[in-house]
């Protein structure tokens, strides 16, 4: 017979994402996981609407990570990367090589999605460093404005827009959203940063005429000490599962061309599939100068992360003063994670998932739609494999997620929302769980009804 957890210990000693010490939230023993289920202590069976933090689009215990992940743990689990090379990351940088866009061609190994978005702001900040040393002029084609080497120590700020999230590390944090966002109370302590409005057009819709005005100004006015902009295209997902227009990104990355700034996009959550793209700039059809990838990357089934950048941006940080990337993680490269991303990659590549994910917009449009209906639903919002109901009012994230689990689905809603981005192999029966579960719950939500402790999550 099972041996149930030691719920007690866990509550008295063991700290989860966003709780207190003194308040802890309920948390629910899972003793293993096959495909789109998790299996409680209990016995009970759980549909995962979250693919665990979004990471694991091929569900669980997938026959062909697990092999390749076994294969390689007793070849070779952990090797340091400084002066080795392997052969699962040799593999693994050929095929995000490949897959990217083509100005794409140096990738960094890193541990997570906050670690690939600090990488990320670090490569932008020596960039200019190495162009300071230079010494040259500089004039973009598209620009009548010229920058020159005594401008550009000044690039030593990033700016973004509001209702981001891009991590919990301090670069990470600097880049969210600084009003409403989870990191505000750290607010003194974190490097200053420039943002703009959120992106305000809907997606699929043409660009309203004055949403990249803000973002205009401040570039046309602060260029100069501007390294970088960075962004999540499409989705902004732990500031409000927002899905924005791709025109945005087009005039965004022209200001950039403009201004002579570097684009970073944070495919972290959106990355692999999400929004119905490989990767949700090929919406817009632009190109970054950086990448962030992560959780999908090994199908959640180990931490890794990738930052990718062009040829332009890696020689001038090998310009810099220090000459070389400053930045070099313990675990980066790690082989054991790198096979598995390996074996995900190659899931991903064989296009079964560009049916899934059409398969589950059309349904959660179908059964979701008239969740608007619902007296405490504010809107209804589908975009590839992510379905959202906004509530008037933040929920009560402990009440509900009880309620989810007496439904046989894990749902987990954070804020204001309601929302699910199952893993790519669901069956039909279980993304229909899955729906009424949420408009189920939604119902017993009165409109006026509030969280005195609304939680949030994080994608990192």
């Amino acid at each position: 017979m099972r041996n149930l957890l030691d719920f007690d210990f866990d509550s008295a000693h063991i700290w989860h994402p966003y709780t207190s010490m003194t308040r802890s939230l309920p948390v629910f023993g899972v003793h293993s996981a096959k495909g789109c289920e998790l299996e409680l202590v209990d016995g009970r069976k759980l549909v995962d609407g979250t693919s665990s933090w979004w990471a694991c689009v091929h569900g669980y215990a997938h026959p062909e990570i697990l092999t390749a992940m076994e294969k390689q743990l007793h070849q070779l689990s952990h090797v340091m990367f400084g002066g080795i090379t392997h052969e699962p990351a040799i593999e693994l940088c050929k095929k995000l090589i490949a897959m990217t866009c083509e100005p794409l061609t140096k990738v960094f190994l890193c541990d997570s999605g906050s670690i690939s978005v600090e990488v990320a702001i670090k490569m932008a900040l020596q960039y200019w460093q190495g162009q300071s040393l230079q010494g040259k002029s500089w004039q973009d084609q598209s620009s009548q404005e010229q920058t020159t080497h005594q401008e550009r120590p000044l690039k030593q700020r990033i700016l973004t827009v509001k209702k981001g999230y891009h991590g919990d590390t301090f670069a990470a944090m600097s880049v969210c959203d600084p009003e409403g966002g989870m990191h505000t109370m750290f607010g003194d302590a974190l490097t200053k940063q420039s943002f703009v409005p959120a992106p305000q057009t809907a997606f699929g819709e043409a660009l309203q005429a004055d949403d990249l005005t803000a973002m205009r100004d401040i570039l046309s006015i602060n260029h100069h000490e501007i390294a970088a902009v960075i962004i999540e295209p499409i989705m902004q997902g732990a500031g409000g599962m927002r899905f924005y227009s791709a025109d945005y990104l087009v005039g965004l990355r022209a200001l950039c061309d403009e201004y002579n700034v570097l684009l970073i996009l944070d495919e972290i959550a959106t990355g692999f599939g999400r929004t119905g793209k490989l990767f949700a700039y090929e919406h817009a059809n632009i190109t970054p100068d950086i990448l962030c990838l992560g959780k999908a990357l090994t199908g959640g089934y180990i931490s890794l992360a990738a930052t990718l950048c062009t040829d332009n941006v890696a020689q001038g940080i090998s310009q810099s003063p220090a000459g070389v990337f400053m930045h070099g993680p313990t675990f980066m490269g790690n082989p054991l994670a790198c096979a598995a991303a390996c074996a995900s990659v190659d899931l991903i590549n064989r296009n079964e998932w560009q049916a899934q994910v059409a398969a589950i917009e059309q349904q959660m449009r179908l059964e979701l739609k008239d969740a608007i209906n619902l007296p405490s639903v504010k809107d209804v919002r589908v975009l590839g494999a992510v379905g959202v109901l906004e509530m008037h009012e933040p929920v009560n994230t402990a009440e509900l997620q009880q309620q989810f689990v007496d439904l046989g689905v894990w749902v987990r809603p954070f804020a204001n929302l309601i929302y699910i981005m199952p893993p790519y192999v669901i069956s039909p029966a279980q993304l229909s769980q899955l729906t009424r579960a949420m408009k189920l719950v939604a119902t017993s939500i009165k409109a006026s009804s509030a969280c005195a402790e609304p939680q949030l999550i994080s994608h990192g």
